[in-house]
């Protein structure tokens, strides 16, 4: 089996957006940032294959020892597996980021409330931006090309509008990622959101969360104004962050009854335009 074949057609499948972003990087290095996405995948979608949380740490718990060089066995029966340790290996790049994901990812398998805006904002950072700075580091040749602040308010820019659009989804299962911080200051009460209940108070804070991952995209873009352009396909995903949260933002939006999606050949444009312009 091509193992870096198979990463490539699970990301085309299950993470489209990201999939064409990875098409305008150079043949040699997309074929591991396929196996990085197709890896984040195997760790996100755990909550959705166990029916307890238990199973799920279990599960997590063999990615960890994988990472870690603690499995039982080899990862040669695990094509994902296999292509990210090979990517690890072949690009020097550290474990131990990886394995932080996964740990943060243990969060995705219970009810408990995201205590706040800076938890929210740590969530992010261990889960996506890394993604995104070790994209870079992928397309630089294995190197650090300097871009850990732009990859950390992107991967957070990335992080809120991600949950924002799967909101209906968490909140049929009681699982909410708004900050407990910010539910308080705007008086929003959790029970609400999980009963379908779309009140005032719900649309101002969805309000101030687009208005975060505003912040965080204009950070981003500042920071990247120095990249190199040659990290840029870790980065263009943030081309469609803009549109999204635009979407959001019209009157017929119902926050708790659909998820916002682009049409498929608006977000292949949307990539194309940031890759021919150079900027995201």
């Amino acid at each position: 089996m091509d193992v870096f074949a198979h990463c490539a057609a699970e990301v085309r499948q299950h993470d489209r957006e990201r999939f064409l972003a990875d098409l305008f990087a150079p043949e040699a290095p997309r074929r591991h940032l396929f196996a990085l996405h197709a890896f984040n995948l195997e760790i996100a979608r755990v909550r959705e294959l166990v029916s307890e949380p238990m199973p799920g740490e279990i599960r997590l718990q063999w990615w960890r020892d994988l990472l870690t060089g603690q499995a039982t066995g080899d990862a040669a029966g695990h094509p994902v597996a296999a292509a990210v340790l090979e990517t690890l290996s072949l690009n020097g790049l550290p474990a131990d980021a990886l394995d932080r994901l996964i740990e943060a990812r243990i969060f995705d398998l219970y009810n408990d409330p995201m205590p706040s805006l800076a938890d929210l904002e740590g969530y992010a950072g261990e889960t996506s931006s890394v993604l995104v700075q070790y994209g870079a580091m992928i397309l630089a040749g294995g190197r650090d090309p300097g871009t850990a602040d732009a990859a950390g308010h992107s991967g957070v820019a990335l992080a809120i509008t991600g949950l924002l659009r799967a909101l209906p989804i968490h909140a049929r299962r009681r699982q909410l990622y708004l900050p407990a911080d910010l539910l308080q200051a705007e008086g929003v009460v959790s029970e609400d959101i999980f009963a379908g209940r779309t009140t005032p108070e719900l649309l101002r804070l969805l309000k101030t969360m687009r208005d975060i991952a505003q912040d965080h995209l204009g950070r981003a873009r500042a920071a990247l104004a120095s990249a190199e352009t040659a990290v840029l396909p870790a980065f263009l995903p943030l081309a469609l962050v803009e549109p999204v949260l635009a979407r959001m933002e019209r009157p017929d939006y119902a926050p708790l009854a659909t998820t916002v999606d682009l049409a498929p050949w608006r977000s292949q444009w949307m990539l194309w335009r940031a890759a021919r312009r150079g900027r995201v």
